[in-house]
Formats: C-alpha cells, sequence, structure tokens
C-alpha cells in the first residue's frame, strides 16, 4: 500500500486489531443467522509525511450506508459545544443572510440548526440517509452526496461558494483525503474560511486511544501533517485550538495560500509540540500495540472477576470505540449481557462483531448493575452525571482507556 497523500510506500505498522466488522454497522436480529462482513483492522504510518492511516480494504460506501446509526444531536455536551462554535464563526466572521456555510458531513444538522435560527444560509453535505432526512426536518438543506473535488468545483460553478466551510470529524474518515481537501479549496471564496475539527494523533498515542482505530477512520492526523496536505491543495492553516473533545482534538483553520491573515503562534507552538513529542520519528509508534494489549487484557480480567464472584456488569453507550474494544478484547454476551444507549436508533439492534444487544437505558434502572462499563470514555462525567441515580443505588461506573478505572460510589 502507498501513502494516501504523498504516495510513499508504507512499511511500518503501528497498530494491528486483527480482523473487525465495521464500527458503526449495528445489526438487527435477523442479521445474527447471516455472515457479517470483516476487514483487517491495521494502521500504518509513512515515515515521509507522517500520516497515519488504516490500510485500504473497506469502501466508504459500505462504511456509511443508508441507515447509518450515529447521530450527533444524542450528546447534549456536543450539541452545546456547536452551539458555542457557531455562536462564535458567526461574530467573528460577521456572517449574515448574505453568507453561506456550508458543512462537509452535516450528520442531523446538529449545527447547522444553530446558524439557520440566526438567519444565515447554509447548506448541508451528508451521505447517509437516516441522518440527512433528520437534518431536512430541521429545514436544513441536505445534499445527499460523498465530497470531494467534483462536487466542490461543482458547486463553485453554481455560484454556491462558501464563506464558512465547517468539518468537523470529518477529515478522519475521508479515504481520499488529497481530494477532498482539493474540494474545499474549490468550494472556499476567495477570502473564506475553513475549520476541521479531528482527534489529535499526539492525544491518542499519549492516552493510548486505540479504540478510536476503526475502519471509518481512514487517518489519524497532526497539525503538522494535515499542514502538508492543506500546502499541496493550495491552502494554509492559519490558526489552530486546542479542545477536550473526543479524547482531545484540534480545530484549524484554513485559508487559501495566498490569504493576507497571519499565521498564528498557536500553529507554531502545537507543531513545536508534535516535533518535541517524537510524531515524526519511527520510535514514538513502537511500543503502542503492547499498550494496547494491557488495557485489552486488563479489561478482560476484570469481566471474569466479575463473573465468578457474582457481581453483575453493563455497558453504557454503544459507540463505535466501544465496538472496536470489544471486538479485540473478544468479549461476548456471556461476559457483557448488554449495552444501553440513549439513541433511538440503536436500540433493539445488536453491537457488530460481538453481538451483544443494545437496550434503552430504561433497563439500567430496572436492573441496577453492580458495575457500569462506559464504552465512550470521552463523554464519562456527562454520563456519570445522567446515571447518578444509579451510583445512588451502589453501581460503580468503569473505563478501559487509558487505564482501567473503577469509580466507587
Amino acid at each position: 500500500m502507498k501513502c494516501r497523500h504523498c504516495k510513499h510506500r508504507l512499511e511500518h505498522t503501528f497498530i494491528d486489531l486483527g480482523f473487525a466488522p465495521p464500527s458503526n454497522a449495528y445489526l438487527a436480529a435477523e442479521d445474527l443467522n447471516r455472515p457479517e462482513k470483516y476487514f483487517p483492522l491495521r494502521v500504518k504510518v509513512c515515515d515521509q509525511c507522517w500520516l497515519v492511516q488504516t490500510e485500504d480494504y473497506a469502501q466508504a460506501d459500505e462504511l456509511f450506508c443508508s441507515d447509518y446509526a450515529y447521530f450527533s444531536s444524542t450528546s447534549t455536551s456536543w450539541l452545546d459545544h456547536a452551539a458555542r462554535y457557531s455562536e462564535k464563526m458567526r461574530q467573528e466572521l460577521q456572517l449574515d443572510g448574505d453568507s453561506l456555510v456550508i458543512e462537509v458531513a452535516s450528520n442531523d444538522g446538529y449545527l447547522l440548526r444553530n446558524f439557520l435560527a440566526a438567519g444565515v444560509p447554509c447548506l448541508g453535505i451528508e451521505p447517509t440517509e437516516s441522518t440527512a432526512t433528520a437534518a431536512e426536518k430541521l429545514g436544513i438543506p441536505v445534499l445527499r452526496e460523498f465530497f470531494g473535488e467534483q462536487l466542490g468545483a461543482r458547486l463553485a460553478s453554481e455560484g454556491r461558494q462558501a464563506d464558512l466551510i465547517v468539518g468537523n470529524n470529518v477529515y478522519a474518515h475521508v479515504p481520499a483525503i488529497n481530494d477532498f481537501t482539493r474540494g474545499l479549496r474549490a468550494v472556499l471564496k476567495p477570502d473564506g474560511t475553513i475549520t476541521l475539527e479531528f482527534p489529535h494523533l499526539l492525544r491518542l498515542i499519549e492516552n493510548a486511544q486505540f479504540d478510536t482505530v476503526y475502519h471509518e477512520h481512514f487517518s489519524y492526523l497532526s497539525l503538522s501533517t494535515v499542514s502538508k496536505i492543506f500546502a499541496a491543495a493550495g491552502l494554509r492553516v492559519w490558526d489552530v485550538e486546542e479542545l477536550p473533545t473526543h479524547g482531545g482534538s484540534l480545530r484549524i483553520y484554513g485559508c487559501h495560500a495566498g490569504d493576507e491573515r497571519l499565521t498564528s503562534q498557536n500553529v507554531n507552538a502545537v507543531l513545536a509540540e508534535e516535533n518535541r513529542c517524537g510524531l515524526q520519528s519511527l520510535a514514538t509508534y513502537q511500543g503502542f500495540q503492547a499498550r494496547a494489549n494491557k488495557i485489552k487484557d486488563d479489561l478482560l480480567t476484570f469481566l471474569i472477576e466479575q463473573k465468578y464472584a457474582g457481581r453483575s456488569v453493563a455497558a453504557y453507550g454503544a459507540a463505535a470505540k466501544g465496538n472496536t474494544l470489544l471486538n479485540y478484547a473478544g468479549i461476548k454476551p456471556d461476559l457483557l449481557p448488554f449495552v444501553c444507549d440513549a439513541a433511538d436508533a440503536k436500540q433493539g439492534r445488536f453491537m457488530p462483531g460481538s453481538h451483544i444487544p443494545i437496550l434503552s437505558p430504561v433497563v439500567l434502572a430496572e436492573q441496577k448493575p453492580d458495575y457500569v462499563l462506559i464504552l465512550p470514555w470521552n463523554i464519562k462525567n456527562e454520563v456519570m452525571q445522567q446515571l447518578d441515580y444509579l451510583k445512588v443505588a451502589g453501581s460503580s461506573f468503569v473505563t478501559a482507556i487509558p487505564s482501567l478505572t473503577v469509580f466507587s460510589t
């Protein structure tokens, strides 16, 4: 395989998680009697541009299907995050009724609805039918297409260039990252702004966040690598913010290469930290497999001990990262009988690979398990607050990343 950005031959493995089904391919009851599609889940690192990337097996249209079950609006903290961002950008860029905001991977309208409410014209680009329909019900216009250079050029030819292009947690999901970036350039007004949010590779390595590796994530991104990809497409990163979302993310601000805006010192600071932490050295990527294996072994040991002791364990949050963890650890319903999730679209279905049933959070209130394993550890505080009644009843909360932690009553 060659690097998706610089086409250099990939020779170094960052982590190998064996074979797994797509992490968002939730199953209906009738699917349990049918063959399930598995793909290798291995991540390589390019020793030229340092793009960390999954091996080429699954295609985007096999991963982001019409009944895609991830709805951004399920998380109240993410809704708050989107609302704060929207207000900030509306004020800083002086967006009004003559502006246009385009969001790539607009999901269920969790973000664009804020611009819509403020009277700022917007357009969502979202290939998954289920989430696009939810956005349209809010009055948001949506194009059901995958984004790339061809679509960006078409929109520009129609006079629909954007003052602001938003891409939250989509850049890592793009297999043809160069084509996608050229699309951003094509649809951006001469003085327009791009913001992209994505999990920071540096934090993934620091905190052993191997469960954020799944087929839908084609790339694992650093600022230094993204800056190279932008430059190759005629764009420039002029500012960056570090965010706590998803275990540590970056929000980059981009513009055309010839834009007069000065590059912020924030960019230099993050680049310096990445260099200091060795993101352009192979030694940094070695040993990550062993850290993942320890997390897997510790979780398995914990679940087996509780089973032998007669204590009950359930999980909360049927997140993609949870599927990576459960499938790599080989955890089945005998050790984890069910997982609860607030998303109606997931309830009544089954986790891919493990076939653990997904139930309504009401079941937790009824059964009051001894332990609740929080799979989306990045929102553990929000979850523990929502399920505070279980703590009062004597339940303890557990997270597995970056190490097994029990939050006792």
